[in-house]
């Protein structure tokens, strides 16, 4: 389980967001939604242990990230950062592997058992076809799946995820969503940030609101993305629409 306390974060003297008390368990698939610039991206960094919170704490299974030494960290939390900082001049399978190198002895001389699992992450992320391409070759859409692919390979318990649905087109969307809903139903606890409101309400159980002020909501998705709570998140009007027992929010234009 992945928890925080107490949470405080500040970028600039601004306190993004204070107070912030979340516990995220197995089985669960969260969505943490929010205007830009409201914190979205640095909290996912501070779940993953990767930058240290302004006040508060977070844990795994009770224990400080900061306890953790990085390689153990990574063998429990894998964090899909929103942006590559680096190019990588490989193939496809040999930027998925490098997803096995908390769990493998070297990074120069991988097991068969990573490669396995390398070729499975690829097979669910539905890019098996591409694991010979040149990285660098593929289009956004393809790279994204193919970094969701090493995510999976790391094999982590918990899953956070910073704009999955980036550069994909709504097939691939609705395919992703599938397979985090997959991952929770499980047993991962699986975190994403995501600006679609009705993605949200379709696929999380649990949803993390920041408004950028400081002030965050956290719950079950039903009783959290409520028509008032996102209009006053998002500033701007919505229209709600019933189909079948289920709710849809859209931004009126």
């Amino acid at each position: 389980m992945l928890t925080c306390r107490d949470l405080r974060l500040i970028v600039d003297e601004r306190v993004l967001c204070a107070d912030v008390d979340v516990a995220v368990e197995p089985g669960t698939l969260w969505g943490v939604l929010g205007p830009n610039g409201s914190g979205k991206t640095t909290l996912m960094h501070a779940f993953a242990g990767v930058v240290p919170p302004d006040s508060g704490e977070v844990c795994w299974r009770g224990r400080a990230l900061a306890d953790y030494g990085s390689r153990e960290r990574a063998r429990h939390i894998g964090l899909l950062p929103q942006h590559e900082h680096a190019e990588f001049w490989g193939t496809v399978l040999d930027f998925v592997l490098l997803g096995r190198y908390p769990r493998s002895e070297s990074a120069l001389a991988w097991r068969a058992e990573d490669v396995c699992h390398a070729q499975a992450a690829l097979e669910l992320a539905g890019v098996a076809a591409l694991a010979a391409r040149e990285y660098g070759t593929l289009s956004g859409g393809e790279r994204q799946r193919v970094r969701i692919a090493q995510l999976l390979a790391q094999e982590a318990t918990c899953m956070l995820l910073d704009e999955p649905l980036a550069h994909l087109d709504l097939t691939y969307q609705a395919r992703v969503l599938a397979l985090m809903k997959t991952m929770a139903q499980q047993g991962r606890a699986v975190v994403m940030v995501l600006h679609d409101a009705l993605w949200a309400a379709r696929a999380c159980s649990h949803v993390l609101l920041l408004d950028g002020t400081g002030r965050a909501i956290s719950g079950p998705a039903a009783t959290v993305l409520t028509r008032g709570t996102l209009e006053e998140l998002y500033g701007c009007t919505l229209r709600e629409f019933v189909d079948g027992g289920a709710r849809y929010l859209v931004p009126e234009i």
